[in-house]
This record gives C-alpha cells, sequence and structure tokens, in this order.
C-alpha cells in the first residue's frame, strides 16, 4: 500500500463505489479473521456470503462468473510461459463398468461399445462444477432464485455451456505436501490462509486475478500406498478462513484433489447451515460465481513442475457442451 495520503485519494477517487464497499468488506473480513485465528462462525459465514458476494459485479444478467477474469490480456499472459512444449494432465483415468455401480466415491460409469453413461458429480471421476450445482439459502450465482434457474429440464441460468468457448489462462500448482515436507496430507488436514502466502513466497509465484490455482494435497498417492477411503467424510483441503483471501486474489477458479473444502469441518469453524457442508467449495460456486475442477490428479504436474522449478503453467480445458448441464467431466491440460 502506498504510503502517502495524496497517493490514497487518488486511488480512491478512482474506484467505484462498489469497488470501495468490496474492498472495505474484504479488509473487515480479514482483519476479523487474523483476530479470530481461523475461527469461522455461522454468522461470520454468512455475512461473507453479502460482502463478498460478485453478484452483480459484471451485471445482473451475468452467466459466467470469475471466468470473467479470465481476459485477452491473461490469455495471452499465459501464452507466454510455454517454454518447452510439454503437455501434462490433470485429470485421473476413468474406469468403466458393464452396468452402473456404486463404487468407492460414487457412481462407476456404465460403458457399452459406443455408448456411455455416467454420474460425474461426486469424490471419483474428474469434472468441472457449472455455477448451477449448488445453491445457499435457495439462490445460485448472481443472486437468482434455485427454483427458476434450475428446473427438471436442467440449468436455465449459468449451464456449463456458457464456457463452450473453453477454458486458457495461467495455472498455478500449490504443491502443499511439497511445502510440509510430506508425501500427503492427512484426511481432515485443513489448509490455511499462511499455507498459500508461504507456498507463494516459496515457489516464486504471487496468485494474480484470472490464475487458476490448483491445490495439492497427495489425496491419490496415498490412495496408492494407503488404499481407499470415503473421501465424502475425511479429505484435506482448503479451510473456511480462506476465502476472503481468495476473493482479494481474484481467482478464476480453483482445482483440487477431492471437493476443495477440508472435510469434517474443523472444530474452529462451527458451520451448523446445511447449506455449507462443504464451505469452500458451496461458497465459492454460488457467491463468487467460480467454476470449480474436483478431483483432479496433480501428482504428475507435481512432478513436471519441481523437475523445472517452475509452478506456472498455461492451462487448457474444454467441458462437453452439454445444454442445460450442471458440469462436465473434464480432462485440464498443463502446458510447460
Amino acid at each position: 500500500m502506498k504510503s502517502t495520503i495524496n497517493t490514497i485519494a487518488i486511488g480512491v477517487a478512482c474506484m467505484s463505489v462498489g469497488a470501495i464497499v468490496t474492498a472495505v468488506a474484504m479488509t473487515r473480513a480479514a482483519t476479523a479473521q487474523t483476530a479470530s485465528d481461523h475461527t469461522v462462525t455461522q454468522a461470520q459465514f454468512d455475512r461473507w456470503k453479502t460482502e463478498l458476494s460478485n453478484a452483480g459485479r459484471w451485471g445482473q444478467e451475468d452467466e459466467m462468473g470469475t471466468a470473467n477474469l479470465i481476459t485477452r490480456a491473461k490469455r495471452k499472459q499465459a501464452a507466454s510461459l510455454v517454454k518447452d512444449g510439454v503437455a501434462v494432465s490433470l485429470a485421473r483415468d476413468g474406469e468403466f463398468g458393464h452396468e452402473m455401480v456404486s463404487g468407492p466415491w460414487g457412481n462407476r460409469p456404465m460403458a457399452s461399445a459406443d455408448r456411455i453413461a455416467v454420474a460425474f458429480h461426486g469424490y471419483e471421476y474428474t469434472h468441472l462444477d457449472g455455477l448451477g450445482h449448488h445453491f445457499l439459502n435457495g439462490r445460485m450465482y448472481n443472486d437468482k432464485p434455485a427454483l427458476e434457474s434450475v428446473t427438471k429440464d436442467g440449468v436455465q441460468k449459468s449451464a456449463i455451456t456458457v464456457l463452450k468457448d473453453g477454458i486458457f489462462t495461467r495455472g498455478i500448482l500449490m504443491d502443499i505436501p511439497r511445502l510440509k515436507g510430506v508425501d500427503w496430507l492427512e484426511p481432515g488436514t485443513p489448509i490455511y490462509a499462511e499455507d498459500l502466502e508461504a507456498w507463494e513466497k516459496r515457489s516464486g509465484v504471487k496468485v494474480s486475478s484470472g490464475d487458476i490455482v490448483f491445490i495439492r494435497t497427495g489425496r491419490w498417492d496415498r490412495v496408492a500406498k494407503v488404499g481407499n477411503w470415503n473421501a465424502g467424510q475425511q479429505a484435506a483441503g482448503l479451510d473456511a478462513s480462506v476465502l476472503p483471501w481468495l476473493k482479494q486474489r481474484d481467482v478464476a477458479m480453483l482445482g483440487s484433489e477431492s471437493a476443495l473444502s477440508v472435510v469434517p469441518i474443523p472444530a474452529s469453524s462451527p458451520l451448523t447451515n446445511p447449506d455449507d457442508y462443504l464451505p469452500v467449495h458451496n461458497f465459492v460456486l454460488v457467491a463468487f460465481g467460480m467454476n470449480l475442477f474436483d478431483n483432479c490428479d496433480l501428482g504428475p504436474v507435481a512432478e513436471a513442475a519441481a523437475a523445472r522449478k517452475r509452478w506456472e503453467f498455461l492451462v487448457t480445458a474444454a467441458p462437453l457442451r452439454i445444454v442445460k448441464g450442471t458440469g462436465s467431466p473434464i480432462n485440464p491440460i498443463a502446458l510447460f
């Protein structure tokens, strides 16, 4: 922050009223968070749903949310990151059976000749969440009523097809097990804003507007060594206290190896609203309007990044054009 009164006055004069209100809200949220040492009460969390919301930021009829932050200039910056042309998938292999059955983390798809059927939401398959995937207090992104926005015929607002032209921006890997000096984070381990900032310092890469941030926890490395467990009940992930940090950095999208949130919810965040069972995951979808890459496998990209000592890359992805869909299976690609 600039130290002179004149610079501050000029900066404030150039800000819109909405930007000032948002900045004040984020400052208050961050201050309160520091004072409470990660504690997020239900009352505070509910206030954030308004104070940190992007509703109306890009217009009352916007359906893109934080994908708007991926500008032409951001795409050009991301393209310049491709140095040696190496591509790495961030997705897991899909395992298909001959009938739809319950797998260890969700429904296993059915495959027969040229036909497949898949229930891609859940904890097994790499997929991209659309903004109609979740609601808070009966509302979805941009304060649209859930009952009007999602019907038996599908998503009427912010369906996955709004991203039909694809995603092309800077990706940043935050390898938290590497930061902690472990092979993986144990299920239930929370990740705080200070962990994200410690990784920024170590990697030399600072998160900025329009980035997609991928949070590695080492989930699939642990599965390979220890075996399966119910990731819907126990998973390492982001603590609710990181929400003001994410808003302040203007992250475009997030990716993780589970459903982003730490579960179970730590005792320091006593959230009781049933809508908040995955606090960060559900909050960013609705309040921020942020698409999420769930169940990525970030082990291979972590190896590629470590070999180059470079934790930023071009990331590309294109969801299936599923009309009125809540999301899509996805295969994001990192290019170094």
